[in-house]
């Protein structure tokens, strides 16, 4: 029997990628309801997955009210609305699968774990990297003994300067106040990757960052408000939209390039379409005059449970995205390059090995591969089959526990935060 879906919020992740995934596995999983207060989106929705006037909803509010529609419901609103939206659907009887991160309150996602555990329903929450064949083989590695003990990782997110102008300056995780710390919203990967790949939890957390850089204080001479509106900096400006959605090789519609992250300006991407959101939308505003405050670059450092210390990096200002990470331990080394989708590993008095995971790129969805491997994980999950590592609500929690403590350090001067009292 098909297990059936309902999604609250049509963005990038909802209707791309997890309705993307589950539409490659029409054996297994159907949609059968939808809701977002996008009409063009909600119309699209309606066609492709063939759905009645009476399945398609103008907000997961009116969703809700209607009773329960599907088996299962995938919460991909904004971040301050998960839990409003994923406690009615415990109530309801829905399993759930929840984009990441649950919440930026730690009270909301304790309600939410106690809710889940009350109602016996199945939370999993969208820590798609942990799906991911890079990471699977990583995690096999790590456990293999090679290394010895750990005792020190070195890891950096570069987030590239194009992905942190389009989603934290411009875009809809622009503000700590109506979404969530940047840490939080971004690295909660980070976080859980950790915890994952080293089977230990963190004992203790310090952190220092800021917004540095996209303030008015450093706008260039000559910018307008609007990248179209006449800006006279626009030449050497990086950050220029037009460049970024328009004519940049690697994301530009006149490239191409018809997904993320132009179809977040436009449901299908054309060079007009993408012109008039720029002329009129939030991604056209200048980098400098945004309404945004989350940070453009943070350190965290990270005690675990036996000793391990942990220094990890989010930065905006890199050329390339991807993730990299240095593991040590007392028999051997380790470099992690998701970038390249290379990991080698280095006995010491041994020969260096590498693995070379490129091949797995021909069948890889989005966030190499991991979108597609969350959703067939899922549904063998809620058929009784768990696989090892699945993110569970309770499991995710550690990571947004890392994350909010970090903030608080860092809003603090960097005083360090005892991981015991969040829990």
């Amino acid at each position: 029997m098909k297990t059936t879906v309902a999604i609250a919020g049509l963005g990038s992740r909802g209707l791309d990628a997890y309705a993307g995934a589950i539409e490659q596995l029409p054996d297994r999983a159907q949609i059968t309801a939808a809701a977002d207060p996008d009409p063009e989106k909600r119309r699209e929705a309606a066609s492709r997955f063939g759905l009645p006037e009476n399945r398609v909803f103008d907000s997961a509010e009116a969703m809700l009210a209607a009773g329960k529609l599907a088996d299962v419901l995938l919460v991909c609103t904004q971040d301050r609305q998960h839990v409003g939206h994923a406690l009615p659907a415990l109530e309801l009887g829905y399993d759930i699968l929840l984009e990441k991160p649950i919440s930026p309150d730690p009270d909301q996602c304790r309600a939410l774990l106690e809710a889940a555990r009350r109602t016996g329903r199945k939370v999993v929450v969208c820590h798609v990297l942990r799906y991911t064949p890079f990471y699977r083989k990583l995690k096999e590695i790590l456990d293999s003994g090679v290394l010895g003990r750990l005792y020190a990782i070195q890891g950096i997110e570069n987030v590239a300067y194009w992905h942190q102008a389009h989603s934290f300056v411009r875009g809809n995780w622009r503000s700590s106040e109506t979404t969530s710390p940047m840490i939080l919203q971004k690295c909660c990967h980070d976080m859980d990757l950790i915890v994952w790949l080293t089977g230990q939890r963190c004992r203790r957390v310090s952190s220092f960052g800021s917004l540095g850089h996209f303030t008015a204080d450093n706008a260039p001479q000559g910018a307008a408000r609007r990248c179209l509106d006449g800006c006279r900096a626009r030449e050497n400006c990086p950050y220029d939209a037009e460049k970024i959605y328009m004519t940049n090789p690697a994301t530009g519609v006149l490239h191409g390039h018809t997904g993320w992250p132009c179809n977040v300006l436009a449901l299908h991407p054309t060079e007009q379409s993408i012109r008039t959101a720029l002329e009129t939308g939030p991604y056209g505003r200048c980098v400098y005059f945004c309404d945004n405050n989350v940070v453009d670059h943070q350190a965290v450092n990270l005690e675990m449970d036996d000793g391990l210390t942990v220094s990890f990096t989010m930065c905006a200002f890199t050329a390339d995205s991807g993730r990299y990470a240095k593991f040590m331990g007392d028999h051997g080394s380790l470099v992690a390059d998701l970038g390249r989708s290379v990991i080698e590993v280095w006995p010491f008095g041994g020969e260096k090995t590498v693995y070379d995971l490129n091949l797995e790129k021909a069948r890889a969805s989005g966030h190499a591969g991991g979108d597609q491997a969350l959703i067939e994980d899922f549904l063998d999950y809620l058929e009784g089959r768990e696989r090892e590592g699945i993110t569970s609500l309770e499991a995710s929690m550690e990571s947004h526990f890392m994350a909010l403590a970090a903030e608080e350090s860092r809003l603090h001067g960097g005083t360090p935060v005892d991981l015991s009292a969040w829990r």
